[in-house]
C-alpha cells in the first residue's frame, strides 16, 4: 500500500500545466481520444489532468482505466512492482469512483477489473483474498448495465480462475471464506459470462482468448479453434494488449490444431 501511495503522489504531483491551460472537457475528450488510439501513457497524463481540475466520477473512473492499461504492457518482470502498484492505485481510484456514484457499473468494473489482474500475478492462497471482491463488483457492474461486455468476461474469468484454483488453495478458501461461497463456480457459467461478453464485443480480441482458454479447460477444442482464428483475424486495434493476445492464440492454436 506504501508503495501504490508513492505512485498515486508521484502522477497527481507531476500533473502538467495543461490542466490550468486546458477545460476538464477538453482534458476528458483529449484522453478518450489517446485511450482509443491505444496511448494509454499520454491518455494517463490527460486524466490525470482532467482529475486534477476537477475530482469527479467519470475522471476518477477513467484515471484508474488508463493505470490498468499502462500496467497491462509492463510485462517484464523487473516491471512488477510498479505494474502492481499501477494496479494498486487503480483499485483507489475505482473505490472513491464508487464512493462517488455507487449506481453506476463503470466504477464497479474498474474496481473488479484492477483486483482481478492484480490477483493474476499472485499465487493461489493470495489470489484467494481477492476472489469475493472480484466477484462481487463484477455481479454489480452487470446488475447496473446488463450490456457490460467486460464485466461478463470478469464474470467468467471468475469463475473460471476459482475452478482452476489447486486443493490447497480451495481449502484455504473455505477457511477464508466459509464453506459456500466459491461453490458456485462452475465451468458452465465461465462459458456462459465470456459467450456473452463476445457477443456484445464480438471485436475485441481478449474476450476471445478467455473463451478460448475455457473451452481448452472443458476439452471443448472445436470451439476453442474457432474462437482463436477468429481472434487472430481481427485487427489489433481493441486493446493495448492485443499483439500480445494474438502471439498467446497462436500459441494455443498450435498447441490444440490436431486435438478431437
Amino acid at each position: 500500500m506504501r508503495a501504490a501511495f508513492s505512485v498515486t503522489l508521484m502522477l497527481l504531483l507531476g500533473a502538467p500545466a495543461v490542466a490550468a491551460q486546458s477545460s476538464y472537457d477538453e482534458l476528458v475528450r483529449r484522453g478518450d481520444s489517446l485511450s482509443h488510439a491505444l496511448e494509454p501513457a499520454k491518455a494517463l497524463e490527460a486524466y490525470r489532468a482532467a482529475y486534477m481540475a476537477n475530482q469527479t466520477y467519470e475522471a476518477m473512473w477513467k484515471f484508474a482505466e488508463a493505470q490498468i492499461d499502462v500496467a497491462k504492457r509492463l510485462e517484464d518482470t523487473k516491471q512488477a512492482k510498479l505494474r502492481d502498484s499501477l494496479y494498486s492505485v487503480a483499485e483507489i481510484y475505482s473505490r472513491a469512483a464508487i464512493r462517488t456514484d455507487s449506481l453506476d457499473a463503470e466504477g464497479h468494473f474498474m474496481l473488479a477489473n484492477a483486483l482481478g489482474r492484480l490477483s493474476r500475478t499472485r499465487g493461489g492462497k493470495e489470489r484467494v483474498r481477492f476472489a469475493k471482491e472480484i466477484y462481487e463488483s463484477a455481479a454489480r457492474a452487470v446488475a447496473l448495465n446488463s450490456a457490460h461486455d467486460g464485466a461478463y468476461h470478469v464474470l467468467g474469468a471468475w469463475h473460471a480462475e476459482v475452478k482452476r484454483l489447486s486443493g490447497i488453495a480451495k481449502f484455504f478458501a473455505k477457511t477464508f471464506f466459509g464453506a459456500g461461497f466459491l461453490d458456485r463456480a462452475s465451468w458452465d457459467s465461465a462459458a456462459v459470462n465470456v459467450e456473452r461478453a463476445v457477443e456484445l464485443r464480438p471485436e475485441y480480441l481478449y474476450h476471445r482468448l478467455e473463451l478460448a482458454e475455457i473451452y481448452i479447460d472443458v476439452e471443448r477444442y472445436a470451439d476453442a479453434r474457432r474462437e482463436l482464428e477468429a481472434l487472430l483475424a481481427l485487427p489489433p486495434t481493441s486493446d493495448v494488449s492485443d499483439p500480445q493476445y494474438q502471439l498467446e492464440a497462436r500459441e494455443l492454436l498450435s498447441e490444440i490444431r490436431d486435438r478431437p
